[in-house]
């Protein structure tokens, strides 16, 4: 019976430790991610100098170090507090939908864009010109369109996971996962 009205009729199972060690496989891929972003912007600025590229895959992907104000492709490079506002958002978003989720697949792409997130929120949080206004490090060009760093690289590659899991009808909440032993 309810206990008050809109109350769930029944209650949600607790998670299962075989559940709960996927969750955190997920926050593990996540920080493993942010750690390799921060460790490749670490040497991006010790290693480089601004407007001095250099040929990574001959002139198609080169090392080339610029600081974004902006979002994607630099656009709204005069809003930086409302950009770091939005991703920390986002951010707790993805780690409370990590967390919810029964489904593996979900709950490793969900890593894969959280662990992006983070590295680029990071930037914004402690990089130049300060806290919460903080550029992202970008170093990796590719063909001379875009500039981008391995958080993106993550955040591109969790899109496509999600794409193709909506495609294919596969849920984030799988009964099976939770009564999974």
């Amino acid at each position: 019976m309810q206990t008050h009205a809109g109350a769930a009729l029944t209650a949600a199972p607790a998670p299962t430790p075989y559940l709960r060690r996927w969750r955190w496989t997920g926050l593990g891929l996540a920080a493993v991610i942010a750690l390799i972003d921060q460790v490749t912007k670490f040497w991006a600025l010790r290693a480089l100098t601004p407007g001095e590229p250099r040929g990574l895959i001959g002139e198609a992907i080169r090392l080339n170090l610029i600081r974004n104000p902006g979002a994607a492709f630099s656009m709204g490079d005069g809003m930086t507090w409302v950009l770091t506002a939005v991703a920390l958002a986002i951010t707790g978003w993805l780690a409370h939908s990590l967390w919810t989720t029964t489904s593996k697949p979900w709950v490793l792409t969900l890593g894969v864009l959280l662990g992006g997130a983070v590295g680029n929120l990071i930037d914004r949080a402690v990089r130049t010109p300060g806290p919460g206004r903080g550029h992202v490090v970008d170093f990796l060009d590719y063909f001379g369109l875009f500039v981008g760093n391995v958080a993106d690289i993550a955040i591109v590659l969790a899109a496509a996971g999600l794409a193709w899991l909506a495609l294919r009808g596969i849920p984030m909440r799988d009964q099976s996962e939770e009564a999974h032993p």
